[in-house]
């Protein structure tokens, strides 16, 4: 299966996100793609945290929504998008939810994020917890590819990343990791944490990022990649907008799985 991994510098501008996304969709599909999967935030990085609240939407309804549905349909690709506000019954909080649209534009999987970033080196100061509330529940999806193969998909986002035990419970062949990584942060601990994912899931990991400097001053890590269940990066895209093209082989999954059955030695 032929996925993509898309990298943005999102800004204020939602119809400007929206468009970028939409190029950069087009140049996934028209490369094969079967599933592309968006970074965190790629609709919005606004100039303060409370910004996103204005643009939570209500299930089913709501712009961004509109966006992956139609963009999914008409370009027949599975489209996971990133990350978007969606609202609580606490209009102070909203859920930074990762939706899966499949090629038909069909919402088939919706996971909001577990954990939520919390950061101070007394130069760079986050706290999602002010603005978001976190989920809940573990999630997966199916999809099956032109080949035939039904692959079992896990959902995480950005900061999910260091928790392990959430990647044991999803039992995925196949990882998604949208981020927004600080530069910090990322340049620390960005790859080696998902190769780490990779390896002891022996699967392959999915991880499209947010890569630049913003409008809003931030700057993220980006490094953009494909990694496969022995921990090789399969294509990589550093810093600025770009799509990295990556094909996922269930035979190449099944030998390292079967060369190396970690996964069959659990004991805890």
């Amino acid at each position: 299966m032929k996925v993509a991994a898309i990298q943005m510098v999102s800004g204020i501008s939602l119809d400007a996100n929206l468009s970028e996304a939409l190029r950069l969709l087009r140049q996934a599909a028209g490369a094969g793609a079967e599933m592309a999967v968006l970074p965190e935030y790629f609709c919005f990085m606004g100039q303060q945290d409370t910004d996103k609240l204005v643009l939570a939407e209500t299930p089913g309804l709501g712009t961004v929504q509109d966006f992956l549905s139609d963009a999914a349909r008409d370009l027949k690709l599975c489209i996971v998008g990133g990350t978007l506000p969606m609202a609580t019954d606490d209009p102070s909080h909203a859920a930074n939810a990762s939706l899966a649209f499949n090629a038909k534009g069909k919402q088939i999987s919706r996971y909001d994020k577990i954990h939520l970033f919390r950061y101070d080196n007394g130069r760079e100061a986050y706290d999602e917890a002010a603005v978001l509330r976190a989920g809940d529940t573990p999630t997966t999806f199916h999809l099956t590819a032109r080949d035939g193969h039904e692959w079992r998909i896990g959902q995480s986002v950005c900061y999910d990343l260091r928790f392990g035990e959430l990647y044991r419970a999803l039992a995925a062949e196949v990882l998604l990791v949208p981020a927004a990584f600080t530069h910090t942060t990322g340049q620390a601990h960005w790859e080696v944490l998902l190769r780490a994912r990779a390896i002891e899931n022996q699967a392959f990991v999915i991880a499209s990022a947010q890569g630049g400097r913003h409008e809003n001053g931030r700057r993220t890590w980006g490094h953009t990649m494909v990694i496969d269940p022995w921990g090789e990066v399969m294509a990589m895209h550093a810093e600025g907008p770009g799509v990295v093209l990556a094909d996922l082989d269930i035979e190449r999954l099944r030998s390292v799985r079967t060369q190396l059955p970690a996964l069959q030695h659990r004991r805890l």
